[in-house]
């Protein structure tokens, strides 16, 4: 797989290793096909979402985010932009943040907003916990 931006990604990671960091910016494609489980979950804002509600006409990309992972920090300006491309296309996206905040203050509801309009997501960033 080739990182567009920054030339091929096994020299890239070496490099980032060479500074301490071991992040790839590009992961493998997914296995595409499989039917997700229903789902019911609320944003911060305690708005409901659904597997069905989420839907878009050409299907839903699901993402597992959170505010304090550096991976999801590195790119999240690059998901809500890419997020804007497939919901044009009819590809809604929705994100999931599965942490227990009570654990992780920096995944907090409070937090959560902050993050959303820091970068400017276009889509639904729900939580499993209320």
């Amino acid at each position: 797989m080739r990182d567009t931006l920054h030339g091929d990604p096994d020299i890239v990671l070496s490099r980032k290793r060479k500074k301490g960091l071991v992040m790839r910016l590009d992961t493998p494609l997914c296995d595409f096909g499989w039917k997700a489980p229903d789902f019911t979950l609320k944003d911060p804002n305690g708005v409901t979402v659904t597997l069905a509600s989420a839907m878009g006409a050409n299907g839903l990309l699901i993402t597992f985010i959170c505010n304090h992972c550096p991976y999801v920090k590195a790119i999240a300006d690059r998901l809500s932009e890419d997020a804007k491309i497939l919901i044009s296309e009819g590809i809604n996206v929705v994100a999931i943040m599965s942490n227990d905040y009570r654990n992780y203050p920096a995944d907090s509801p409070a937090n959560m907003q902050l993050f959303a309009r820091q970068h400017d997501f276009p889509f639904p960033y729900t939580s499993v916990r209320e």
